[in-house]
């Protein structure tokens, strides 16, 4: 009966959704990418991936996910070995993207939509051994059809953030039926697991793994990098990392709030900020914030385009349009490479309440990380970069044009405040040696080792 209800909901949503979404799916044909797969079409290049050898799925959302499993994933075909084959399904484009980069488009696919007819489709044709969820996805159906079939999944790297923990103790009685039907969680810190306990999960089923996102190694080098560091020209570069929209009219959106503390507190530096929404959508509308400075896009530097074509509307006086001030990453998967060659990084999602995103990404590199002071998603991880004095927490406009003048008025003090994050960043490590074991034990003895 649970099955059935969450069915039905569900069949409501996407009916709304889709007339919301006729207009964009007729007008835009990246939007209609990866329709029948999610309805339970099975490619034939994945079919042909996945012939003749068992099979790990590992499912990840978004970017995010996707960032967090590519170690994960690398290291667990090296560990089961000959005969075995991983594959990787995402929500949304952008996951889809980086993860055909990362991974190779032929065992790569998206996520079928929560039906049990859809479910049935890939689980008839990739025959997992085990179904791997990364952080927080929990799919009902799919987890009643993995049951019915005795198929073991489990979730690593599971965070539990606040609202769905409310949420989800409101509706204790429900979720816990779903979330039991889990073989193991590997819980990114004990409070994840508290809650998970408490939200139902027996306890001999949640272990403390730690998180995959501190393992995520540094990316190789990239063009991009190269060339924004080309068009800075010797001065400082701000890199502003996943930028989001505001959640309220009256709140402008996170790309303009950096905006304004870059010129106030960065540009007196002649400092060069390079803007990162965190979804692609963005793109244009990051771009008419930057187009009032010398701006140039990553896609414009790619292809050829220097300083003398940045353009530049209502720039502030003083400031020579010879150089760009501002560079738009347009660009999928290529912000953790930027990271890399950046004075200070403001990581963002994190102005409003939105959660924040990973600190760990510029702080891997020794850079000096600022958040806003919305950054439930990664508690755990900046409450150890605040003890080491390895971040720098604001909740305006103003405190952000302050630090981003300090960070550069002070480079030495900023390099050893990247240092301090960069060490937080490698005691931490292990999460993925800790997932990869109890995936192969429970795929190879059919049960996992405590």
């Amino acid at each position: 009966m649970l099955i059935l209800l969450y069915s039905t909901l569900l069949t409501m949503v996407i009916a709304v959704m889709a007339l919301r979404s006729a207009v964009s799916l007729m007008r835009h044909p990246q939007y209609r990418e990866g329709l029948e797969e999610r309805f339970g079409k099975v490619r034939p290049d994945l079919a042909a991936a996945v012939a003749g050898k068992r099979v790990v799925w590992v499912h990840a959302v978004s970017v995010g996910e996707v960032l967090a499993a590519s170690r994960l994933v690398t290291e667990l075909g090296e560990a089961l070995g000959d005969g075995w084959v991983v594959v990787v399904s995402t929500v949304t484009h952008t996951g889809q993207a980086l993860a055909r980069t990362k991974f190779g488009a032929e065992r790569v696919f998206f996520t079928p939509i929560d039906f049990g007819f859809s479910v049935r489709a890939y689980l008839n044709a990739v025959k997992p051994a085990a179904i791997v969820l990364v952080e927080s996805g929990v799919w009902p159906r799919m987890m009643h059809e993995c049951e019915k079939r005795c198929i073991p999944v489990m979730v690593v790297n599971a965070r539990v953030g606040d609202k769905s923990y409310k949420r989800a103790m409101k509706m204790r009685g429900m979720w816990a039926r779903v979330l039991r039907r889990a073989t193991l969680w590997l819980a990114q810190s004990d409070e994840d697991a508290r809650r998970l306990v408490e939200m139902g999960v027996p306890a001999d089923a949640v272990k403390v793994g730690g998180n995959l996102k501190y393992d995520a190694r540094a990316p190789k080098e990239s063009r991009i990098a190269k060339l924004i560091k080309e068009a800075a020209a010797g001065r400082p570069i701000v890199v502003a990392g996943s930028t989001v929209e505001s959640t309220q009219r009256e709140v402008e959106c996170e790309e303009a709030q950096v905006v304004h503390g870059w010129m106030k507190g960065a540009l007196p530096l002649s400092a060069v900020l390079v803007l990162a929404p965190r979804h692609p959508e963005r793109f244009d509308k990051a771009w008419e914030i930057a187009f009032d400075f010398p701006a140039l896009k990553a896609t414009d530097l790619l292809a050829g385009k220097r300083r003398e074509n940045a353009v530049a509307r209502n720039y502030p006086d003083g400031h020579s349009l010879e150089s760009v001030e501002v560079i738009l990453l347009d660009t999928i998967g290529d912000l953790a490479a930027v990271y890399g060659i950046a004075d200070v990084a403001y990581v963002g999602g994190s102005m409003m309440e939105r959660g924040g995103h990973n600190p760990l990404e510029p702080a891997q590199f020794g850079v000096p990380v600022v958040m806003g002071d919305s950054y439930e998603n990664f508690r755990e991880i900046v409450a150890k970069m605040i003890a080491a004095d390895a971040i720098r927490i604001v909740s305006d406009e103003l405190e952000l044009e302050i630090t981003f003048e300090q960070l550069l008025k002070n480079p030495a003090e900023a390099r050893a405040m990247g240092e301090r994050g960069r060490k937080v960043f490698e005691e931490q490590q292990g999460a993925t040696k800790r997932a990869v074991e109890a995936i192969c034990s429970l795929v190879q003895t059919g049960m996992v080792k405590p």
